[in-house]
């Protein structure tokens, strides 16, 4: 399969129109002629998974963040982002990234059925699909009411996860939930704005979780790659469903740093 044929079924799922204007996604390094045969999926482009993804003898590295946001004036090795754009090159790895355009055309979903909400709308509409309403996170009705505490073991579970951390009383009642994967917390306004008790997400500082905590509403970080790292195995199985004759790798559940 040419890589500009792959890259038709990723825009299919997620076209690049949904990204966010300060984002930077599509195909970052390569041939869009190149042949692919195996793909290698992970959240971020570490140099572990650029070396996994070699290792495999990968034709293209899919990941969820971009390496490359900015602009860059130079590919030298004096840069870890260079270092690993050239491995990529030397390797002739094409490297795709979709990152706010999945948010909006897969994420959100994808993370409101892991927590089983129904009733759900758009916690931060971006766009629209004719007259249909996309965006940033969703928020709907958990699967019953529960306590803070509750709720966040419920969330480790759905998401595979050790450990969250919890802005709230421990036995507030919680029914009606916001979830934005990622880093949310420019989502708090959204989500008490569209009255959620709880607001599911990452990334969140000590202020804005006792602040969100001070206007009624709760909040679970189950961190950044704790969230998204659904990514993954969502589009393990996208492809596997659509590129007959091409090797799908994936990155196994890695988290980036460690507690004690």
């Amino acid at each position: 399969m040419k890589g500009k044929e792959l890259i038709q079924i990723l825009e299919e799922q997620s076209p690049i129109s949904y990204a966010c204007d300060w984002d930077n996604v599509g195909l970052l390094v390569g041939n869009p002629d190149k042949e692919i045969h195996k793909i290698y999926i992970a959240l971020d482009a570490t140099d572990e998974v650029i070396e996994e993804a070699a290792a495999a003898e990968a034709d293209m590295l899919l990941t969820h963040h971009p390496l490359i946001f900015s602009g860059i004036k130079k590919v030298t090795s004096e840069s870890f982002i260079g270092r690993r754009i050239i491995k990529l090159i030397q390797k002739d790895m094409a490297y795709y990234a979709m990152h706010t355009n999945f948010d909006v055309m897969g994420m959100a979903e994808l993370a409101a059925k892991r927590l089983l909400l129904s009733d759900c709308c758009v916690l931060d509409v971006t766009g629209f699909t004719g007259e249909k309403p996309e965006g940033i996170g969703r928020v709907g009705k958990l699967e019953r009411a529960m306590t803070l505490k509750e709720c966040a073991k419920f969330t480790e579970k759905a998401f595979s996860l050790e450990q969250v951390k919890v802005f709230g009383a421990p036995d507030k009642r919680v029914e009606k939930a916001a979830i934005s994967p990622g880093s949310g917390k420019s989502e708090i306004k959204n989500a008490i704005a569209k009255g959620a008790d709880v607001l599911i997400t990452g990334d969140i500082d000590h202020h804005d979780g006792i602040d969100a905590v001070a206007q009624g509403l709760c909040i679970i970080d189950a961190g950044h790659y704790g969230l998204e790292h659904i990514f993954v195995e969502y589009m393990k199985e996208y492809l596997e469903k659509r590129c007959e004759g091409v090797e799908i790798y994936t990155q196994k559940l890695t988290f980036p740093f460690w507690v004690i």
